[in-house]
């Protein structure tokens, strides 16, 4: 293995970090899992982006992990090979690599029996920062890009090798995998780490779009002043995608779109729909919010307000049994039991092989009169846009160009990439948020705890059975009866 050490990377901006003093504080991330597909598709292109963009500390490093023995050059080499792939592209990618692998080193996977290299490693560079120059504490992060089965021994492995003293560990999702599964994974967590160590991800909360629909309700009272049962008559919340599962079908096999989607992204994104006002837009506070409308979740009624789907051609892809039951679609319809959403359905809807890829939030607002001058009135509708960097549209009545007076609809979109400012991607912004403690775009086990409650039900024996539908569809025909009269907005023919 090689004795090479890295360098200090100078940076123009102030790094996130810093100490109660204002000391920069240097940094190790260690990122078990570093070969992984994970890792390679949003961990690596995150980095990049952070370091381009000033937001590293001045002294850092990136310890990768894994199973087998490795060198730092070899370590270098698969990011950049994942750089290439999954990069900024042009010129960038060149010089990110360059940065990120003169940062780089690699140490053998710590196991509860074996501690490998690891201690060993990370003793060598926390001393080669602390030595640089740099003031105060090094912060060390743990970064488990790992498979969801492994959380559990690799956070023991830690314990067992003295290694979580004062770090910060960051969970990839699913965090538990069943009410049950949660339960166990959060108790050994707790045997190991104060709550204030741990950072559990979830993706859709790091949107730039996502934390633009708290900003946009509480800072415009035109939004905010219709937020409610007596204004919206439905919410909308559609994660369609035009993926296949091929090249991840033994892991999709085993878990599906309901787990992979509903009980994290969605029930997450509906949750900063329907919260409460904080009391300030605070971690603490906005959290509590969070979790106080997510403890409102009723639980799924499998029989009436769910429709599971399986596209057709699924059973013939390799690595899935002939028989399989795992359904590639969801859309359900999920009521919230407090006064501002009482009777308002919020209809959720996500699958593989699709018409179309969106994620989107709309807020269909009540018709009020249903009828003008003998014409009929459309639905008012508030869509936030959460792909890319996001947009905001508003759809309203107006009058048809031309010589009568007649209704039509229009459309206003702000793109926020017009706003001025350069906007993070999710796990580059949620990067930041550890380096800085920040945990309010993280879940928690209270507000985890309410969302499996409500999504237990879809885990009994009343679990409808899968329906299919074709590729290239908007899912099977019965979906089409959750979002009622209103129907879907997402795959109509004037859809955006």
């Amino acid at each position: 293995m090689s004795d090479r050490t890295p360098h200090p990377h100078e940076t123009e901006t102030t790094p996130t970090g810093s100490d109660a003093e204002g000391h920069q504080k240097p940094l190790i991330l260690v990122l078990h899992g570093a070969r992984g597909d994970l890792s390679r598709r949003l961990v690596f292109p995150a980095l990049a982006t952070l370091n381009r963009r000033g937001l590293l500390p001045e002294h850092w490093a990136l310890l990768g992990t894994g199973r087998g023995a490795k060198t730092d050059e070899e370590m270098a080499e698969i990011i950049r090979e994942a750089l290439d792939e999954f990069g900024a592209g042009d010129d960038d990618v060149e010089q990110d690599a360059e940065v990120l692998t003169r940062h780089t080193r690699y140490a053998q996977e710590v196991t509860e029996e074996d501690p490998g290299t690891l201690p060993d490693v990370l003793d060598e560079l926390r001393r080669t920062l602390e030595e640089s120059g740099s003031e105060g504490e090094v912060n060390v992060v743990h970064y488990f890009a790992i498979p969801p089965s492994a959380f559990i021994p690799a956070t023991r492995a830690l314990a067992a090798h003295d290694l979580t003293d004062g770090v910060r560990i960051v969970y990839e999702k699913p965090y538990g995998e069943s009410p049950e599964s949660f339960r166990e994974l959060d108790a050994v967590v707790h045997e190991v780490f104060d709550e204030e160590q741990v950072f559990r991800i979830d993706h859709f909360l790091g949107k730039e779009a996502t934390q633009n629909l708290h900003v946009l309700r509480f800072a415009n009272d035109l939004f905010g002043s219709v937020w409610d049962r007596h204004h919206v008559e439905q919410v909308q919340i559609d994660v369609p995608e035009t993926l296949d599962v091929a090249q991840r079908a033994e892991f999709y096999d085993g878990t599906g779109a309901a787990l992979d989607m509903v009980v994290n992204h969605l029930f997450q994104v509906a949750a900063q729909v329907a919260m409460e006002a904080p009391r300030q837009l605070a971690a603490t506070d906005l959290v509590r919010a969070r979790e106080e409308v997510i403890g409102c979740f009723r639980p799924l009624d499998p029989t009436r307000d769910v429709v599971l789907g399986q596209f057709e051609g699924y059973r013939d892809i390799e690595g899935v049994a002939d028989d399989s039951t795992t359904d590639t679609f969801v859309a359900a319809r999920l009521w919230i039991d407090n006064p501002r959403w009482q009777g308002v359905p919020f209809v959720l809807r996500t699958g593989k092989q699709m018409a179309a890829s969106a994620q989107r939030v709309s807020l269909v607002l009540r018709r009020d009169p249903e009828k003008l001058f003998g014409d009929e009135v459309d639905h008012g509708v508030i869509t936030v846009s959460l792909a890319g960097d996001g947009a905001i549209e508003i759809t309203t009545t107006v009058k048809k160009p031309g010589p009568d007076l007649a209704l039509s609809s229009g459309t206003a979109r702000l793109d926020l990439d017009d706003v001025d400012g350069e906007p993070l991607p999710s796990y580059a912004s949620l990067l930041v948020d550890v380096l800085q403690g920040d945990r309010t775009l993280f879940t928690t086990p209270t507000g985890l705890e309410h969302a499996w409650q409500a999504f237990a039900p879809l885990l009994g024996q009343d679990r409808p059975e899968v329906q299919p539908y074709p590729r290239g569809s908007w899912g099977p025909e019965a979906a089409e009866e959750l979002a009622g009269p209103v129907g879907w907005l997402l795959g109509r023919e004037d859809a955006s």
